[in-house]
């Protein structure tokens, strides 16, 4: 149990001392931040918390606050000499065509493209195949300057009707709009407020489905933990929304719902965390008169596993999952029948992890991560190996896209030096080829990608990833940037960016470990860096930073290590405990404060991967690496650049913002501690021109405090 003793004390720190740092000529005075005197009480443990003022987002302290360290950040940005020259180069790569793998649907291809520097990604449609593509939705048109991002759509099953939605900054909160494509008109329907959702039509276009937290309509501020997930179904037309789903014996689960390719079937899918999932699924018999009152059925009862339906055929289900197989299988399940024990394996568990899997006609298409690099291979409905998909070369194919009842299916391919290609795999005659391919100004042939493994700190070999120039000299001289994750069953696989080419040409290294906590090697990978575990993510990061060190990469003043979100929490827990390591640290939108993040947004749902401090056990191990919790006052930090969004609320801006005045309040060098809040963006979203302003003014500090001197 958590007891809270709370004496805020809301005054700006005026009689405070001010930390001071001065760096290549200059002096920086961090602006005095908001305190409070709380103290907390873990399970008799007490915890401060000095600035807990600046959870509170909205209050004129935290605004002050935030707009005097951007003034203090952008004006040492401003004095850099090569910010300009690197921002142009950013765009300059950054400006090229490129399409989103597509889907089919009324039997047309819906894609995004991107004509190089567009704010965001415009929809388009294509009649047929390699026809002149019609546009369908441009979101640079609703707001020029990139403020409303277009997160999701999804077009009705008769080509009539676009659903789509809108956000704020790119906020998880978010209102689904819908267009009529034959005249273009914006129709009287808006489902406000959503948050954790798909939109998934009925085959008959009458209405979709989606999903919203129980009473977010009327809700002023869902910065705060949400409960009730539910499930509806909305009519075209207006009139009430039909509960669809919920879950009675879980206010915390959430719940999303997917019909089927034929539109018989409405697939339900519940989740209390963010990896396994129960399964649910409705029969609502004929696709173009639908019934709406069709009572799911339960296909997966336990929460102890992923489990992804691929399609009915006939009258089996067949189905992805881990259970009893950490690398995944595919199997067949009769429709009706919810006891595990009868299902039949069609593709078993193999030595290499099931990354993607597709149903297209009577072929299964699977990709495999074979050391973090992709296999695509065909099995037929009775599990018989069809053969396997020739790939352009090393790197990843990801995006599966295709239907039930198709002939073919797409996905994108890319590595760290070729930009991703969407292409399309004929099953008739198995011909891949390219879609609308992607072509830049980079030119990749004077660098190389080593994969390697390293040994962490238990003996674990762990997959790295380095890009450099070729032949080039390992003295340990050149700027090199680390980037990780580790989390959440996520995989990082080989892709290109220009952010990347532009750190290349700049006379960088970039490596990316493979961390465990992810999916690279199946769920025995992602367990061993969970909850008590997630000691082993940071081990094998640092560990990483010593074999780069001692390969001749990098040295200590030369190497920056970078992450976001989870990979934020990474970066903080690597620079604290050991900075010596390191000459910059870039983190991202954070996770920092282990002891509060289950308290905001989508936060609970990360108790499955982190635990949580409202258990006795778990308070011990998240307060020994929780990075703000573990800065000490007088340690040498490396130069540190944050970067956040005041529209965040998937890890909310107080993660970043806490963590940054206590750093800078700790620092014991005259290295900078700097943080950057973006003002039109969130957690996942900026603007093109935003997001290359970021990336930009990272690269500008990196290489100002790594004392090299690139070309």
């Amino acid at each position: 149990m958590l007891m809270r003793v709370r004496h805020y004390s809301l005054a700006l720190a005026a009689a405070l001392l001010v930390p001071v740092a001065r760096v290549a000529g200059q002096q920086l005075h961090y602006p005095p931040a908001p305190r409070g005197s709380v103290v907390d009480t873990y399970f008799v443990r007490p915890v401060a918390d000095p600035y807990r003022p600046l959870e509170d987002l909205d209050a004129p302290a935290t605004k002050a606050w935030v707009d005097s360290e951007n003034a203090l950040t952008f004006s040492y940005l401003a004095r850099i000499a090569r910010r300009d020259s690197i921002r142009a180069r950013l765009t300059a790569l950054w400006n090229y065509p490129r399409v989103t793998v597509p889907v089919r649907e009324a039997e047309q291809l819906w894609f995004r493209k991107n004509t190089g520097l567009q704010k965001q990604s415009v929809l388009y449609r294509e009649a047929t195949l390699g026809g002149r593509p019609a546009l369908v939705l441009d979101p640079n048109a609703l707001s020029p300057d990139g403020s409303i991002a277009v997160a999701q759509w999804s077009v009705s099953s008769d080509g009539r009707t676009l659903g789509y939605t809108t956000a704020v900054g790119g906020s998880d909160l978010q209102d689904i709009h819908l267009r009529d494509l034959a005249t273009g008109r914006e129709l009287p329907d808006v489902v406000a407020r959503v948050k954790f959702t798909g939109i998934s039509w009925t085959r008959d276009g009458h209405g979709f489905y989606y999903s919203r937290f129980r009473g977010s309509a009327e809700r002023a501020n869902l910065r705060e933990a949400n409960t009730h997930h539910q499930l509806f179904y909305h009519a075209l037309g207006g009139g009430p929304e039909r509960l669809v789903f919920e879950r009675q014996d879980d206010s915390t689960a959430g719940v999303n719902g997917g019909v089927s390719d034929d539109g018989r079937w409405l697939f339900i899918f519940s989740s209390s965390g963010t990896s396994n999932n129960r399964l649910w699924m409705a029969d609502l018999k004929d696709a173009h008169q639908p019934d709406l009152a069709a009572r799911p059925l339960p296909v997966v009862t336990a929460e102890d596993a992923a489990n992804s339906p691929l399609g009915v055929v006939g009258s089996t289900l067949y189905v992805y999952t881990n259970w009893q197989a950490p690398k995944g299988r595919i199997v067949a399940v009769a429709v009706g029948d919810s006891d595990r024990v009868h299902w039949r394996t069609v593709v078993p568990e193999g030595p290499d992890v099931m990354n993607e899997t597709l149903l297209v006609g009577d072929r299964l298409i699977i990709t495999y991560l074979v050391d973090v690099q992709t296999r695509l291979r065909l099995f037929d409905l009775g599990g018989a190996p069809r053969g396997e998909v020739t790939l352009p070369e090393v790197g990843s194919a990801a995006g599966l896209s295709g239907r039930n009842d198709g002939d073919d299916f797409f996905f994108a391919f890319t590595s760290y030096l070729r930009p991703a290609t969407v292409y399309r795999y004929d099953l008739r005659n198995g011909r891949l080829e390219p879609f609308q391919p992607a072509k830049t100004a980079f030119d990749a042939t004077p660098y190389e990608t080593r994969a390697t493994f390293y040994q962490s700190k238990d003996g674990t070999r762990i997959p790295i990833f380095v890009t450099t120039r070729r032949g080039l000299a390992r003295d340990g001289s050149h700027p090199t940037l680390l980037y990780g994750y580790g989390g959440f069953d996520i995989s990082l696989q080989p892709y290109y960016s220009p952010a990347v080419a532009t750190w290349l040409e700049l006379g960088g290294v970039y490596a990316v470990a493979n961390l465990r906590g992810g999916a690279e090697y199946g769920e025995a990978w992602h367990h061993a860096g969970m909850r008590d575990k997630k000691q082993n993510v940071f081990d094998d990061f640092l560990a990483a930073a010593e074999f780069l060190e001692h390969e001749g990469y990098a040295s200590p003043r030369t190497l920056a290590i970078q992450g976001g979100s989870n990979g934020g929490l990474l970066v903080g827990a690597a620079m604290t405990q050991r900075p010596e390591l390191f000459g910059v640290a870039l983190p991202a939108v954070g996770v920092m404060d282990m002891l509060r993040y289950q308290k905001f947004t989508g936060g609970q749902f990360w108790a499955e991967e982190y635990g949580s401090s409202d258990d006795s056990t778990a308070v011990r191990y998240l307060l020994a690496y929780s990075p703000l919790h573990n800065l000490k006052p007088g340690t040498c930090y490396p130069a540190t650049l944050v970067t956040t969004a005041d529209h965040d609320d998937r890890v909310v801006p107080s993660h970043s913002f806490k963590f940054a005045a206590t750093l800078q309040a700790a620092q014991g060098c005259d290295r900078p501690v700097l943080i950057r809040v973006e003002t039109a963006g969130s957690h996942g979203y900026r603007p093109t021109d935003r997001v290359i302003a970021e990336i930009a003014d990272e690269y500008a500090f990196a290489l100002a405090n790594l004392g090299v001197r690139a070309p």
